[in-house]
């Protein structure tokens, strides 16, 4: 694979595997619940790895002068390669000016989520495509940006009656084997049918993660993002850099 997959990791994770051999994300810093800055920021990290700055705790109230000086610090004690801002609550003035705000301080390139992106000329971090959407379709409306994609093991069930296509995400998912692999897709399938429906289970495996990560990078994909906790035996990309 061609494509540097960042592997995001706690703490206690990387304590535990402090020489990682790929790309390592640091999970997570996020909005102080006691002040108006930053908790978690790490003491020391792997060489090179991406700092992920999340939004569980709301960032209102938050200084964003004091938020994008503590990152800009922390990137540079830590020598960070890049950072993550993975905000995953619908954007607000106070969000907006946040992301804003780090952007302008940060000394190294920084990717915002889905909907803080339009406005804005950074990197942009996509969710995986639906299983049921093709990788090119999902990824169309971003093309000309630099692109990170979240990687991850997914599983979506579809129904088709004489009424139309239902379809869902699937969370926890199941680990799943077998059933027959969709080339269009890139994901793999089995099939149920029931006396008014076709049903479709749609699913991830290694294999199939690892050609929809080819494709994203020959579609101009930069870099994929996963979770240790799930992709830990993957077989990881190596960065140019």
């Amino acid at each position: 694979m061609v494509l540097p997959l960042y592997l995001a990791m706690t703490a206690t994770e990387i304590s535990a595997a402090p020489s990682p051999t790929f790309p390592c994300a640091y999970m997570a810093c996020h909005f102080s619940p006691y002040g108006a800055g930053l908790a978690g920021i790490p003491d020391v990290l792997p060489e090179k790895a991406m700092l992920i700055l999340n939004d569980r705790m709301a960032c209102a109230g938050h200084s964003p002068d004091l938020v994008a000086g503590q990152l800009a610090d922390a990137v540079s004690r830590l020598s960070c390669e890049s950072v993550l801002l993975d905000f995953q609550r619908p954007p607000e003035p106070e969000s907006v000016a946040m992301v804003t705000t780090i952007l302008k301080k940060l000394p190294c390139p920084a990717a915002v989520t889905e909907g803080f992106a339009q406005p804005l000329d950074c990197p942009v971090f996509l969710s995986p495509a639906p299983l049921h959407i093709p990788s090119e379709q999902h990824i169309a409306p971003w093309r000309g940006r630099d692109i990170w994609l979240e990687a991850a093991l997914c599983q979506e069930e579809v129904q088709i009656t004489e009424k139309g296509m239902t379809h869902h995400p699937v969370f926890p998912t199941q680990q799943l084997e077998g059933g027959f692999y969709e080339e269009a897709l890139r994901c793999c399938y089995r099939t149920q049918i029931t006396g008014d429906s076709i049903n479709f289970t749609l699913f991830d495996t290694p294999e199939s993660l690892e050609k929809k990560l080819e494709l994203a990078a020959e579609l101009g994909v930069s870099r994929a993002v996963g979770l240790w906790q799930e992709l830990g035996t993957f077989p990881t990309g190596k960065s140019s850099a």
